[in-house]
């Protein structure tokens, strides 16, 4: 596929001397045309900052940002404009203006490039039927909710026939029905108007719903990028690994005198019940020290933490049984520290 957004190799810091902050270190993701490409990470791993570079409300103090393979970096103010309404943005605060109504707020960037009146209209109304808020062109926001909030704003950011839509924690402030209505949209809009979608979020869930391919952030850096599942099912380093079972143990708390195991589901059609039947066939137990299981596409996919009997004997008979499991990978961890 053809990359429509290229970072290479992007720095940002804030402030002077010991109040400076490096948010971006040396990060570079393309991404591809047609995508929907997700960003995560926890608080403060540079994830705002990104995707503020990307349209360049934010200018980074070294790299190039490519669009069509060519850098923003380097354009004028006026080419620059011209670029930015290729590519949309929608926030987690909708940023809809009070005093205008539904269709209103869709026709205000549409008035900012001189686009006529009747027509503007006529194109806020389509986009209203698109977002299926037909009724709501008389609303103001204070009558509206949060998801037709958010509604309206995508409406908005599609006025322009946007090539790139950014959404920065665009479902951080729904509730969990309101946010998958949200994500179904954002994915019609891919699908049906070729739209390429990138999510900037701290929610794994968000990923795994809609992300084809997924960048990890963490400290400002980019600790690991690659297909959904293939992250999701073996994360390599220990910042993915704290996403991707946030409520596992941390590794560095796990007792290094024991025998530990990552045991991770890689795409069968169903979880099978691995520690009830180690009991019954086995008559080996196990702890679960953490973990976190979900379904992709109707894959399972998943890891657990589980530390082995302290008999050689015990361990060997689990380990061997739990290596012959079909869909099934382990990985030992007993002398990781973190």
């Amino acid at each position: 596929m053809e990359p429509i957004i290229e970072l290479k190799n992007l720095s940002k810091t804030f402030g002077a001397g010991d109040n400076q902050v490096s948010a971006l270190k040396d990060v570079s993701i393309s991404v591809e045309k047609g995508e929907i490409f997700g960003i995560i990470g926890l608080s403060g791993a540079g994830k705002s900052t990104l995707v503020r570079c990307i349209n360049l409300l934010e200018r980074p103090d070294e790299g190039k940002i490519l669009f069509h393979g060519n850098d923003l970096m380097a354009m004028t103010e006026k080419e620059l404009r011209a670029q930015r309404r290729k590519i949309s943005m929608i926030f987690q605060s909708f940023n809809l203006l009070d005093q205008r109504t539904a269709l209103e707020n869709i026709c205000f960037p549409l008035e900012l490039v001189g686009t006529p009146k009747k027509e503007a209209r006529k194109r806020a109304a389509a986009l209203l039927e698109t977002v299926g808020l037909p009724d709501k062109a008389g609303a103001y926001p204070v009558q509206l909710s949060g998801g037709q909030k958010q509604r309206v704003a995508i409406a908005r950011a599609l006025a322009s026939n946007p090539e790139v839509l950014l959404c920065d924690e665009a479902t951080s402030a729904l509730d969990p029905k309101t946010t998958r209505e949200t994500l179904r949209l954002l994915r019609q809009i891919n699908q049906e108007l070729g739209v390429t979608v990138i999510i900037i979020t701290h929610d794994m869930k968000v990923i795994e719903e809609i992300c084809g391919r997924v960048a990890i952030l963490n400290h400002g850096q980019v600790a690991e990028i690659g297909a959904v599942e293939e992250v999701f099912s073996n994360p390599k380093t220990e910042a993915s690994r704290r996403l991707v079972y946030p409520d596992g143990l941390p590794f560095e708390m796990l007792p290094g005198s024991s025998r530990i195991i990552r045991v991770a589901f890689n795409g069968g059609t169903a979880y099978q019940p691995l520690i009830a039947s180690l009991a019954i066939d086995c008559g080996v137990k196990v702890n679960i020290l953490g973990a976190d299981t979900r379904s992709i596409d109707g894959k399972a996919f998943g890891t657990m933490l589980l530390g082995l009997p302290e008999s050689e004997a015990e361990a060997a008979k689990a380990l061997a049984y739990i290596t012959s499991q079909k869909n099934i990978t382990v990985e030992e961890v007993r002398d990781y520290h973190g």
